[in-house]
Protein backbone atom coordinates (compact mmCIF):
# COMPACT_ATOMS: atom_id res chain seq x y z
CA UNK A 1 0.00 0.00 0.00
CA UNK A 2 1.31 3.46 -0.87
CA UNK A 3 1.73 6.01 1.85
CA UNK A 4 -0.50 9.06 1.25
CA UNK A 5 1.37 11.41 3.57
CA UNK A 6 5.14 11.79 3.39
CA UNK A 7 6.98 10.49 6.42
CA UNK A 8 8.44 13.13 8.70
CA UNK A 9 11.62 12.76 10.64
CA UNK A 10 11.36 14.23 14.11
CA UNK A 11 14.65 15.20 15.71
CA UNK A 12 15.77 14.78 19.29
CA UNK A 13 17.74 17.45 21.12
CA UNK A 14 20.80 15.19 20.89
CA UNK A 15 20.47 14.94 17.08
CA UNK A 16 19.82 18.69 16.80
CA UNK A 17 22.93 19.55 18.82
CA UNK A 18 25.00 17.08 16.82
CA UNK A 19 23.89 18.73 13.56
CA UNK A 20 25.07 22.04 15.00
CA UNK A 21 28.43 20.56 15.98
CA UNK A 22 28.86 19.18 12.46
CA UNK A 23 28.25 22.62 10.95
CA UNK A 24 24.83 21.91 9.50
CA UNK A 25 23.66 25.33 10.71
CA UNK A 26 25.72 28.39 9.84
CA UNK A 27 25.94 31.32 12.29
CA UNK A 28 23.27 33.14 10.29
CA UNK A 29 20.88 30.16 10.27
CA UNK A 30 18.25 30.98 12.89
CA UNK A 31 16.38 27.83 13.86
CA UNK A 32 15.02 26.25 17.03
CA UNK A 33 13.85 22.73 17.84
CA UNK A 34 10.17 22.59 18.84
CA UNK A 35 8.50 19.24 19.47
CA UNK A 36 10.93 17.46 17.13
CA UNK A 37 10.58 19.95 14.27
CA UNK A 38 13.23 22.40 13.10
CA UNK A 39 11.43 25.75 13.06
CA UNK A 40 12.81 28.78 11.24
CA UNK A 41 12.89 31.83 13.45
CA UNK A 42 11.73 35.12 11.98
CA UNK A 43 14.33 37.77 11.16
CA UNK A 44 14.74 40.31 13.95
CA UNK A 45 13.02 43.55 13.01
CA UNK A 46 13.79 47.01 14.39
CA UNK A 47 10.88 47.16 16.92
CA UNK A 48 11.88 43.73 18.26
CA UNK A 49 15.56 44.67 18.42
CA UNK A 50 14.86 47.93 20.27
CA UNK A 51 12.55 46.20 22.76
CA UNK A 52 15.14 43.48 23.48
CA UNK A 53 17.81 46.15 24.01
CA UNK A 54 15.60 48.08 26.47
CA UNK A 55 14.63 44.92 28.35
CA UNK A 56 18.27 43.80 28.56
CA UNK A 57 19.15 47.09 30.21
CA UNK A 58 16.19 46.94 32.61
CA UNK A 59 16.76 43.30 33.63
CA UNK A 60 20.50 43.71 34.19
CA UNK A 61 19.95 46.96 36.10
CA UNK A 62 17.41 45.28 38.40
CA UNK A 63 19.20 41.96 38.87
CA UNK A 64 21.39 42.95 41.85
CA UNK A 65 22.95 39.48 41.69
CA UNK A 66 19.58 37.73 42.19
CA UNK A 67 19.50 36.20 38.70
CA UNK A 68 21.45 35.99 35.45
CA UNK A 69 20.10 37.48 32.22
CA UNK A 70 20.41 35.20 29.19
CA UNK A 71 19.53 36.85 25.86
CA UNK A 72 18.30 34.80 22.89
CA UNK A 73 19.88 31.56 24.11
CA UNK A 74 18.27 28.10 24.29
CA UNK A 75 16.67 26.49 27.32
CA UNK A 76 16.33 22.74 27.87
CA UNK A 77 12.63 21.98 27.53
CA UNK A 78 12.24 18.30 26.57
CA UNK A 79 13.98 15.49 24.70
CA UNK A 80 12.54 16.89 21.47
CA UNK A 81 12.53 20.65 22.19
CA UNK A 82 15.13 23.33 22.71
CA UNK A 83 13.38 26.69 22.29
CA UNK A 84 15.26 29.97 22.20
CA UNK A 85 13.29 32.56 24.16
CA UNK A 86 14.29 36.18 23.77
CA UNK A 87 15.21 36.18 27.48
CA UNK A 88 15.69 33.70 30.25
CA UNK A 89 16.22 34.84 33.80
CA UNK A 90 18.31 32.14 35.44
CA UNK A 91 18.98 31.11 39.05
CA UNK A 92 22.49 30.07 38.12
CA UNK A 93 24.72 29.56 35.11
CA UNK A 94 25.93 26.21 33.83
CA UNK A 95 29.18 25.29 35.55
CA UNK A 96 30.81 23.81 32.42
CA UNK A 97 30.39 24.32 28.69
CA UNK A 98 29.50 20.62 28.36
CA UNK A 99 26.50 20.97 30.68
CA UNK A 100 24.24 22.35 27.95
CA UNK A 101 21.42 24.89 28.10
CA UNK A 102 19.83 25.73 31.45
CA UNK A 103 17.24 23.30 32.77
CA UNK A 104 13.81 24.15 34.13
CA UNK A 105 15.35 24.03 37.61
CA UNK A 106 17.73 26.85 36.66
CA UNK A 107 15.19 28.90 34.69
CA UNK A 108 13.07 31.38 36.62
CA UNK A 109 11.36 33.13 33.71
CA UNK A 110 11.22 32.65 29.92
CA UNK A 111 10.32 35.79 27.96
CA UNK A 112 9.19 36.13 24.36
CA UNK A 113 9.17 39.50 22.62
CA UNK A 114 6.36 39.26 20.07
CA UNK A 115 6.27 41.57 17.11
CA UNK A 116 5.24 39.28 14.24
CA UNK A 117 5.11 36.02 16.23
CA UNK A 118 2.36 36.60 18.81
CA UNK A 119 0.17 33.65 17.80
CA UNK A 120 3.14 31.27 17.65
CA UNK A 121 4.49 32.46 21.00
CA UNK A 122 1.08 32.09 22.68
CA UNK A 123 -0.05 28.84 21.11
CA UNK A 124 3.21 26.90 20.68
CA UNK A 125 5.97 28.22 22.91
CA UNK A 126 3.93 29.24 25.97
CA UNK A 127 2.36 25.76 26.39
CA UNK A 128 5.81 24.20 25.95
CA UNK A 129 7.26 26.38 28.73
CA UNK A 130 4.34 25.43 31.00
CA UNK A 131 4.69 21.70 30.28
CA UNK A 132 8.41 21.99 30.96
CA UNK A 133 7.65 23.48 34.37
CA UNK A 134 9.28 26.87 33.87
CA UNK A 135 7.73 28.83 36.76
CA UNK A 136 6.88 31.95 34.78
CA UNK A 137 6.69 33.12 31.16
CA UNK A 138 6.15 36.59 29.78
CA UNK A 139 4.90 37.62 26.37
CA UNK A 140 5.82 41.16 25.43
CA UNK A 141 3.21 42.12 22.84
CA UNK A 142 4.84 45.01 20.96
CA UNK A 143 1.88 45.81 18.72
CA UNK A 144 -0.65 45.53 21.57
CA UNK A 145 1.66 47.53 23.88
CA UNK A 146 1.10 45.14 26.76
CA UNK A 147 2.95 42.46 28.69
CA UNK A 148 1.39 39.17 29.75
CA UNK A 149 2.79 37.39 32.80
CA UNK A 150 1.90 33.69 32.98
CA UNK A 151 2.59 31.68 36.14
CA UNK A 152 1.62 28.45 37.93
CA UNK A 153 2.73 26.00 35.21
CA UNK A 154 0.94 22.70 34.65
CA UNK A 155 0.84 20.08 31.87
CA UNK A 156 -2.27 21.91 30.59
CA UNK A 157 -0.67 25.35 30.46
CA UNK A 158 -0.19 28.22 32.89
CA UNK A 159 -3.04 28.57 35.36
CA UNK A 160 -2.57 32.27 36.17
CA UNK A 161 -2.28 35.17 33.74
CA UNK A 162 -1.93 38.87 34.44
CA UNK A 163 -1.82 41.54 31.74
CA UNK A 164 -0.07 44.88 32.17
CA UNK A 165 -0.68 47.85 29.84
CA UNK A 166 0.68 51.35 29.29
CA UNK A 167 1.07 53.30 32.51
CA UNK A 168 1.41 50.12 34.58
CA UNK A 169 4.37 48.33 36.09
CA UNK A 170 4.90 44.64 35.39
CA UNK A 171 5.49 42.58 38.55
CA UNK A 172 7.02 39.12 38.41
CA UNK A 173 5.14 36.34 40.14
CA UNK A 174 8.41 34.44 40.66
CA UNK A 175 11.25 36.89 41.26
CA UNK A 176 10.68 39.02 44.36
CA UNK A 177 10.83 42.77 43.76
CA UNK A 178 11.29 42.41 39.99
CA UNK A 179 9.22 45.02 38.22
CA UNK A 180 9.54 46.95 34.97
CA UNK A 181 7.39 49.82 33.70
CA UNK A 182 5.51 48.90 30.51
CA UNK A 183 6.16 52.39 29.12
CA UNK A 184 9.95 51.89 29.40
CA UNK A 185 9.73 48.55 27.61
CA UNK A 186 7.52 49.88 24.81
CA UNK A 187 9.22 53.30 24.42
Amino acid sequence: MLQTEPARHRFTVEEYRRMGELGFFTEDYRVELIRGDLVDMNPIGVPHMNCVTRLTHLFVERSSGRYFVSVQNPVAAADDSEPQPDFSLLRELSKTSAEGPPSKEKTLIAIEVSDTTLSYDRNVKLPLYAETGIPEAWIVDIKGKKIEVHSEPSPDGYKATRVFAAGEEVHSATVADLSVPVDEVMA
